[in-house]
């Protein structure tokens, strides 16, 4: 199968996910027993309620509600929330901007505690500190999500190291960008250290399994044979070839983040689109659940794309296994 080919292939199964998804979650909402309630006193009056309702068409059959958001949502047109009283992709833009800096974050963090780590427990599995690594990575992954964030938040309001609590400024016309920019990182730190710590400790345990099989090939063997110094070996030759099932995992691993971590954004009042969704789904606003619902599906088929995409162009035999 040609490389053109196979991307073609996968871009298809991407756009098959966000129609699905988002397809789902606004089904699955609009049957859902009960309507919308938001907190907003400007919808106390039942009158105005219903006005908008009306003028949003919640008052149209399911069929005919759905066809009409499918075609608005084929021009990238999402609709517009009754919570917010907003375009629904304007508050998914605003939103995605903020995840995707805490994403960033802890991706890179992530990366530079987990790999190194990796590498080191993998090449020297019968040192006590490889022992200590594998240990704490077993233990990090053992914890939910929503038991590490509540303890970083619980450490955080006791110490006061990090904020606790929502930026205020985050959609702040009135502020510079230097006090936009300490805003967000004096905020950043908690919620992406709860992200980061499990990510590390996935990105530890597969990297390595990975750099252990690596030193066990011919190549590497051969390699120190010849006078290679361990190190030289490990980096230079093991290395590159244990990327091969890391790269594969990192496609789910940034997918998943640009998609809102829920728990994370929730407990830490990280205003990203995991909160986004948890106040839409709580409010039962239709058109927001339904796009954001696409948007955690188009980030998270993208980075599989472009995670497939690499690993095709740097290894054939990809492609040629999908083919078979």
């Amino acid at each position: 199968m040609s490389l053109a080919i196979y991307l073609l292939r996968r871009a298809l199964v991407a756009l098959l996910l966000v129609w699905l998804a988002a397809s789902a979650a606004f089904v699955l909402t609009r049957l859902s027993p009960g309507e919308f309630t938001p907190d907003d006193e400007g919808y106390r009056s039942p009158e105005q309620r219903a006005e908008v309702r009306r003028e949003l068409g919640y008052d149209r059959p399911l069929a005919v509600q759905y066809v009409q958001w499918l075609g608005g949502a084929v021009r990238f047109d999402f609709g517009r929330s009754m919570l917010y009283r907003r375009p629904v992709n304007d508050l998914l833009a605003e939103r995605a901007a903020n995840t995707a800096i805490l994403a960033t974050a802890a991706l890179v963090l992530a990366t530079l505690i987990g790999l190194p780590l990796g590498v080191w427990s993998g090449s020297h599995s019968r040192g006590g500190v490889a022992r200590v690594v594998r240990a704490l990575s077993l233990f990090v992954l053992s914890v939910p999500p929503l038991v590490a964030s509540l303890v970083l938040v619980l450490i955080a309001a006791r110490t006061g190291w990090v904020p606790v609590g929502s930026m205020t400024s985050v959609d702040a016309r009135d502020l510079s960008w230097a006090g936009w920019i300490a805003d967000v990182l004096g905020h950043l730190g908690l919620p992406a250290l709860a992200l980061a710590l499990p990510l590390g400790a996935t990105l530890e345990r597969l990297q390595s399994q990975a750099i252990a099989d690596a030193l066990g090939e011919s190549f590497v063997r051969a390699s120190l044979a010849r006078g290679v110094s361990r190190p030289q070996a490990v980096w230079r030759h093991a290395w590159p070839v244990s990327l091969r099932p890391v790269l594969g995992l990192y496609g789910l691993i940034i997918g998943g983040l640009f998609s809102g971590s829920f728990i994370v954004e929730v407990v830490t009042a990280w205003p990203g689109l995991g909160r986004l969704m948890f106040d839409a789904l709580r409010a039962r606003d239709l058109y927001l659940v339904a796009g954001g619902a696409a948007a955690g599906a188009v980030s998270l088929g993208a980075a599989t794309f472009v995670a497939d995409a690499l690993l095709a162009t740097l290894d054939p035999r990809v492609r040629l296994g999908s083919a078979s």
